[in-house]
């Protein structure tokens, strides 16, 4: 996942890889970024005898809402 910052750039998230960050200037250094920081955290999971995780049954949505619409509650 990737989200641009207001003072630039994209912070690259993986949901599936706890703590598993990174940051980029645009969008290509972001995916560069991302990558060698998969690639490490895979590593260190491994050299640790950890099992890596998975999110295979997972799927993103994207939901849209106005912050200015109210909500009742019943």
């Amino acid at each position: 996942m990737f989200r641009p910052e207001p003072e630039g750039g994209f912070t690259a998230i993986v949901p599936s890889l706890p703590g598993c960050i990174s940051y980029g200037k645009d969008l290509k250094e972001a995916k560069e970024s991302i990558t060698d920081a998969i690639h490490g955290y895979i590593a260190s999971v491994k050299k640790h005898k950890g099992q890596v995780t998975h999110d295979a049954e997972s799927f993103m949505s994207s939901v849209r809402f106005s912050s200015t619409a109210t909500r009742q509650h019943a």
